[in-house]
């Protein structure tokens, strides 16, 4: 049962490309199909946590595939938006730059501190949750004014900065604790 979520975060993975290519495929119903497969990424998401929480399975892999997952998936659907001229650029290589920081933090924070990687907390998981929704709503509702998209999309993103400046907070108090233990 331990492998269980990594097994569900590893399946979430293998969405992406089908995301894409349903999201590219010819047809009246292909953005609402996409948003399904989104959807059904999304609660691989809650599921996987739930079932690691609630059978004691959390590992460091996980807690490394997790957040991959749904950071693929995320950034996949951007840059599908983008691609339909829905959102500007700035805001998939915005979105990007934040992934590479906090990846490379959580890189670190394991490599440096030699402990385990925070799990993520009531702000990441918002801000994925909200994500979600201003990429569906973007997906799903057609002509929607530039000016309105790119405002949802900039909340978007702000809130994952706010879950940003969460972790490196957090990153700096696991540092500073490490520093005292040595």
């Amino acid at each position: 049962m331990k492998a269980v979520p990594n097994i569900i975060s590893v399946f979430r993975i293998c969405l992406v490309p089908v995301f894409i290519i349903v999201y590219f495929s010819a047809g009246n119903d292909t953005k609402v199909f996409a948003v399904l497969v989104y959807a059904l990424a999304s609660f691989s998401d809650f599921l996987d946590g739930f079932l690691a929480r609630k059978f004691k399975a959390s590992s460091n892999l996980g807690k490394v595939l997790d957040p991959l997952g749904d950071k693929m998936m995320t950034i996949a659907a951007m840059i599908c938006i983008t691609i339909d001229l829905v959102i500007p650029i700035w805001a998939v290589i915005v979105a990007g730059v934040k992934e590479l920081l906090m990846g490379a933090g959580g890189i670190v924070l394991f490599k440096k501190a030699r402990t385990e990687i925070p799990p993520s907390n009531i702000i990441g998981k918002t801000s994925t949750v909200v994500f979600f929704l201003v990429c569906a709503a973007l997906m799903l509702l057609k002509n929607i004014p530039p000016s309105v998209a790119v405002a949802l999309i900039s909340v978007a993103i702000a809130l994952m900065f706010l879950a940003l400046a969460s972790y490196i907070k957090t990153y700096f108090k696991v540092m500073k604790n490490r520093e005292k233990e040595i």
